[in-house]
C-alpha cells in the first residue's frame, strides 16, 4: 500500500506504543490484542497512517532486543494486516524489525536514527523500497537530553536531514520515498525545540523532502505550561501541530487523534484550503 499525500491537509498518524515505558502512554497497550484494539479506535476517530511502535525512545529509555522488539510489535501488524484500510508504519531504528514489519504488510518505516542504526540499514531501506522517515536525533535515547548544544540548531538538523537524504539515495532509496523530521524532543532543549518549530517552512524548503511533524504530549510543553502530565497535555499538542499544518507539513504524528483530525477540519475551512 503507497503512501497517499492528501493535498489539502496534513495526513494523520496515530501512534500504537505497544511498549512498557514509553514516556506517555507505556503499559497501556503492551497486550497486542488491546493495541489492536486501540488501533482501531484511532482508525474510527480518522487517523490516516497508524504507527506501531515496540521500543520506547523517551529520554532515557534503556534500547531492547531485536526478538523483544518482534515479539512486541508483529502480533499487532499481523492482526491489523488482514483488516485496516489504511497505511501501517513500523516505527524502529532495527533493520531486521523493518524487514518482518513490512513484510507483514506495513508501508512506511518511521526511523529516529535516520538509518545510523546498523551498517546495512540504507541498503535495507534501499532493498525495501517502501517510504521512509529521516529524523534527527542527537546522541541516542538514553542520552539524549543530558545538556544537548547546537551552535545552530535550525542550520544543523538541515545539514543533518541533507545528509542523511544523500546517503540513503546513494545507497538507493528512490528520492521519492523519502520524508524528513527534525526531531521535536530529541536531543533538544526548549529553546532548540521552539526554534526548529518556528523555522519549519525553512526546513521544509531546503530539505526539499515532506515533513513528518510530531510534538504530540512532549515535555517542552509542560515546561511552557507547568505541572501538565504527559495525558493533560492536548491544548499544547494541537497548537503545535496546526502550527505544522499552516507550515505545510505532510505528516503530523499524534496520540489524540480525533482532537487533531477535528481541528485540522476547522483550520482547513478557516483557512479555505477545502475550497
Amino acid at each position: 500500500m503507497m503512501l497517499a499525500k492528501d493535498k489539502t491537509r496534513p495526513l494523520v498518524m496515530g501512534i500504537v506504543n505497544v511498549t512498557p515505558d514509553s514516556f506517555s502512554d507505556g503499559g497501556q497497550y503492551h497486550n497486542a490484542e488491546h493495541a489492536i484494539s486501540h488501533a482501531r479506535s484511532l482508525i474510527g476517530a480518522g487517523a490516516d497512517i497508524l504507527d506501531i511502535g515496540g521500543e520506547s525512545t523517551r529520554p532515557g529509555a534503556a534500547p531492547v532486543s531485536v526478538e523483544d522488539e518482534l515479539d512486541r510489535v508483529m502480533p499487532v501488524i499481523e492482526g491489523l494486516g488482514r483488516e485496516t484500510p489504511i497505511p501501517i508504519s513500523i516505527d524502529t531504528m532495527k533493520p531486521a524489525v523493518a524487514c518482518a514489519a513490512i513484510g507483514a504488510g506495513a508501508a512506511l518505516w518511521n526511523d529516529v536514527s535516520a538509518l545510523r542504526g546498523t551498517s546495512d540499514a540504507l541498503q535495507t531501506a534501499a532493498d525495501l523500497n517502501v517510504s521512509i522517515v529521516l529524523m534527527h536525533m542527537q546522541s541516542k535515547p538514553g542520552v539524549m537530553q543530558i545538556a544537548p548544544i547546537y551552535d545552530d540548531v535550525v542550520a544543523e538538523v538541515i545539514a543533518f536531514l541533507n545528509a542523511r537524504t544523500d546517503a540513503a539515495i546513494k545507497a538507493g532509496v528512490k528520492p521519492d520515498n523519502i520524508f524528513v523530521d527534525p526531531g521535536i524532543g530529541f536531543g533538544k532543549t526548549l529553546d532548540h525545540n521552539l526554534a526548529l518549530m518556528r523555522a519549519l517552512p525553512r526546513i521544509r524548503s531546503e530539505t526539499g523532502r515532506p515533513l513528518l511533524f510530531g510534538a504530540s504530549r512532549k515535555r517542552f510543553i509542560e515546561m511552557l505550561c507547568p505541572d501538565t502530565p504527559a495525558d493533560q497535555r492536548l491544548g499544547g499538542s494541537l497548537a503545535s501541530a496546526l502550527y505544522a499544518a499552516q507550515a505545510g507539513a505532510e505528516i503530523i504524528r499524534v496520540h489524540d487523534v480525533a482532537q487533531t483530525v477535528q481541528a485540522l477540519t476547522v483550520w482547513r475551512a478557516i483557512d479555505g484550503a477545502s475550497s
